[in-house]
């Protein structure tokens, strides 16, 4: 049995790959796969995706090529009995997957602990309502923005707003339904692009013109906090990031910006109770050191695997051994 007591582990994959997306995650898994077995747990994984290394022979103990629904994740676990689940690996799909098995009650059914962040946190940061109002108890600036569910209502947002704004799709991979409109009938036709994605909507204050910058931090469960490395994207806001050129570390931020920003991550990461890895994203006004945080993604992403070859520094394998709280960041 490993140190944590955990002997054996699921781990979700993100599921069918498409070009330019959900690669990165390949990465991901295979580090955590392999930072489980160097603790003698044994490890189960699922991901129909037979072009990819984490699927390769000796990198799980067993392989399962199917979907990543509830549906098929409750049969195996139904079938492998695991002590815990990691979902951090599979990008959207496998945090979507995970949330609806635990809010339906299949992960307690099975006694099914949930490894790293815990799924309130998650929600608080997929969900953009509870986003904002979480963030708003540390007076953590986000953009304006509402949360809606029909066309109507993106429309009332927007006029309420004020034109231009920005239109993302909640839980959509890769930065799906996402642009800046000018006007209604730029707003009517990105809206149900969107809304093809997703069935929840951001209509945001447009920060045209800001910088992106993006940090990768980890946090144990003993609140030990720290930014591994700084990006920027050198593409405008409003480019997703999956599709904009990158640099790491930042290039254009001041000593004194830059520690702001870091400060202000580890707060942020800290009250949102992420166990684990993280990536946050800010649009930050040089001029008037002004900032909003865009989002939290709570789970290894593209910038997680740029960061981790930029740096050198093994975040997937980190995060993973944090999950399962065999590592603490006091020794990094």
């Amino acid at each position: 049995m490993s140190k944590s007591g955990i002997k054996k582990v699921i781990v979700l994959g993100s599921g069918a790959l498409k070009i330019g997306q959900a690669g990165e995650f390949d990465y991901s898994g295979s580090q955590a796969l392999k930072a489980l077995q160097e603790e003698g747990i044994s490890t189960v994984l699922l991901n129909p995706n037979i072009a990819t290394i984490q699927t390769s022979e000796g990198i799980a103990d067993k392989v399962y090529f199917l979907p990543i629904t509830p549906y098929f994740v409750e049969e195996v676990i139904k079938k492998e009995q695991p002590d815990g689940i990691l979902l951090a690996f599979g990008g959207q799909t496998a945090l979507n997957c995970g949330t609806q098995l635990y809010t339906d009650g299949t992960l307690a059914k099975y006694g099914v602990k949930v490894l790293g962040t815990s799924v309130e946190a998650i929600m608080n940061t997929e969900d953009r309502d509870l986003f904002v109002k979480k963030l708003d108890e540390k007076d953590i600036k986000t953009p304006v923005s509402q949360a809606v569910e029909s066309m109507e209502d993106a429309m009332a947002a927007a006029n309420r707003i004020g034109f231009p704004v920005m239109i993302r799709s909640a839980y959509a991979l890769g930065g799906l339904g996402s642009g800046i409109c000018k006007d209604e009938t730029e707003l009517r036709t990105l809206a149900q692009s969107a809304f093809a994605y997703s069935s929840q909507i951001l209509v945001e204050e447009s920060l045209k013109g800001w910088k992106e910058i993006e940090f990768e931090v980890i946090r144990d469960k003993n609140d030990h906090c720290f930014t591994v490395v700084s990006m920027e994207n050198v593409d405008p806001l409003g480019v997703h990031t999956g599709e904009s050129i990158v640099v790491a570390p930042t290039c254009s931020l001041t000593d004194e910006e830059l520690k702001m920003l870091q400060e202000l991550s580890i707060r942020t990461i800290r009250h949102l109770g992420i166990v684990g890895e993280c990536n946050i994203q800010y649009a930050f006004n040089s001029d008037t050191n002004d900032y909003r945080v865009i989002e939290v993604n709570a789970r290894l992403s593209r910038s997680s695997a740029l960061a981790s070859k930029a740096s050198g520094y093994p975040i997937g394998f980190c995060c993973c051994q944090t999950g399962i709280g065999i590592w603490s960041g006091r020794n990094w």
